[in-house]
This record gives C-alpha cells, structure tokens and sequence, in this order.
C-alpha cells in the first residue's frame, strides 16, 4: 500500500473521518483555487495583495538583496510576481508544489516572465523536509514565502511542525515571509468559505474525485454536500463533505460507512490574533521582525528571522 492511500485510509478511520487538504490540488483542484480567490466573498486575496502592494518597498528592504525564495505551494500570481519584481537582485526562485501539472505550468510561465531569475521547481509535499537544488549563483540567504493564510489549514503541532520545515529549508541566516488570516466577524469568514457561485462547493467535492481517479475509491459525489461553519471556541473554519444518505465507499479493499449527515472534514482554516501566531512561529524557532496590516486588520503579512 502507498503512503498516499495509507494515509487516506488510516484519516478515514478515525472517529472524526478526515481526508488532509492537500489532496485538494490536483491540476482541476489548483485551478478552482484561483477561482475562489477573485471571488467576491473571499476577501483573503484582494486584501494580501494590496497589503503587498501598500508595503513592498519597506518588505524587499527588510529582506535584502540577492535571495532565493522558495514558495511553499507554487504561485504563478500576483502576490509572487509583486515579490519577484520588486526584490533587489533575486537569484532564484523554488516553487514547491505537490501538483506536478501545476508546478511545471506555473514554472513555464515565471520562466518567461522573469528571464534573469533561475527558476527551479521543486515537486514534492512540503510538510516534510525536501532537498533545495543547487542554483547556479548562491544566494546571499534564503526567504521561505507562504502567502494566502495557508498555514490556517494546519491544526497547531501540525503547524509548528511545517514551521520548523521551513525553519529548516530557510538554512542560516534565512527568513521567512507569511500571510496571515486574522480573527473577525463570523459572518464574513462563513461566507468566504459559502460562496454564491458554488465555487468552493466544487473544489471541495473535486477531492472525491481526485481519490477515485488516482487512488480507486468509489465515492458517489452527489452523495455528499459542502458546508463550511465557523467555530468560534477554536478559532477555525470547519470545511466538511456531508453524506446526504447512509452509504458505504471503498478504497483498496477497505470499506467505509457514513449514516446521513455524518461528515468527513477536508480543511481547517485558522484565524488567528497577532500575539497567537507570534507564539506558534516562536515555537518553530522563529522570531518576530515585522508585521504589515490592512486598514482594517482582516489579514497580516508577517516577516521572521531565525532564532
């Protein structure tokens, strides 16, 4: 049995059934991301980019000149390119991705766009340690980028746990850039992750479909609904399949029972408060060395050093 599938077996027999948020991005999955992203409810997006846009001058200033930058799940948008243009000198760009469609297509297109940075996509799961290539010119430091309060999905030791990864890819002297989602109204995170459009209904569906094309389960998609609620005690959207009836499913030679309306969870996104996520980078080895807000301190850009 492959890691892959152990892993969705061992996630769908627990009292909570769970399938990990990173079998979301396959090639259909990364692009119904984008999607999401310039939709109206989802404010995650626009408000990074324009805390980007507002302080990239005092952020590429703070980083230096002459850096590799490894993107923690590869970006071929804005958020990367208002990076790329605005660093002093950069040498390298790594984007890590375990989507191998995703990261050859967003290689191509940077590689064009950006002809005098080495380019050198990495396809691995970045929760755990992955070799660097060797670029041609050896940068001055490395700064490990996560945008989108991707972080958010992770539960805390899980987080902490990829925060030492990237402690550990940032090498000495390396630092890390992060996106944020900060704690506010209920309503308005409820609706980011409960659009109009069905959007994010589908990119969450679309991880059944991921599983019975690549890893042979037998989910009946339209047995199962998208909700997303906000629990305000932990400070996290839950974002759930619900099955619609009593029935079983099979994935290698395992077989698998919902009643009506039990859940499996596919992502947690938390929201946190400055102090909070302070804390959980403290913890991973990383200190504090800024922090960007929009003006209505929805969302946080966050820089670190190593301790």
């Amino acid at each position: 049995m492959s890691h892959e599938i152990a892993e969705i077996v061992a996630g769908l027999n627990l009292p909570q059934k769970m399938i990990s948020p990173k079998y979301f991005y396959d090639e259909r999955g990364s692009r119904l991301f984008e999607q999401i992203c310039d939709l109206p409810e989802y404010y995650l997006t626009r408000t990074e980019i324009g805390i980007m846009r507002e302080n990239i001058s005092e952020m590429v200033e703070e980083i230096g000149p002459h850096v590799s930058v490894i993107e923690f799940g590869s970006g071929s948008g804005l958020k990367t390119r208002i990076l790329l243009e605005s660093l002093v000198e950069p040498f390298v760009y790594v984007p890590v991705d375990i989507s191998m469609e995703h990261l050859l297509e967003t290689a191509a297109t940077l590689k064009d766009d950006f002809p005098g940075i080495e380019i050198l996509p990495v396809a691995a799961d970045f929760t755990r340690p992955f070799p660097l290539p060797q670029p041609a010119n050896m940068p001055e430091r490395n700064l490990v980028y996560f945008p989108g309060s991707t972080i958010g999905n992770f539960e805390p030791e899980a987080a902490i746990g990829l925060l030492r990864v990237m402690h550990q890819e940032a090498g000495a002297g390396g630092a890390l850039l992060i996106g944020v989602d900060l704690k506010k109204d209920r309503r308005m995170i409820e609706s980011a992750y409960n659009d109009s459009a069905g959007v994010t209904a589908e990119f969450n569906l679309n991880v059944l479909r991921r599983l019975n094309r690549e890893y042979g389960s037998d989910f009946n998609l339209d047995g199962f609904r998208h909700t997303a609620i906000y629990d305000e005690s932990s400070g996290r959207i839950e974002m759930c399949l619900v099955s619609q009836f009593d029935q079983d499913v099979t994935l290698a030679e395992h077989r698998f029972s919902f009643a009506e309306g039990e859940k499996i969870i596919t992502e947690y996104c938390h929201k946190f408060s400055l102090e909070g996520f302070r804390e959980l980078a403290s913890a991973a080895g990383f200190r504090h060395v800024n922090t960007w807000l929009d003006a209505n301190q929805w969302f946080s850009i966050q820089l670190y050093g190593r301790l």
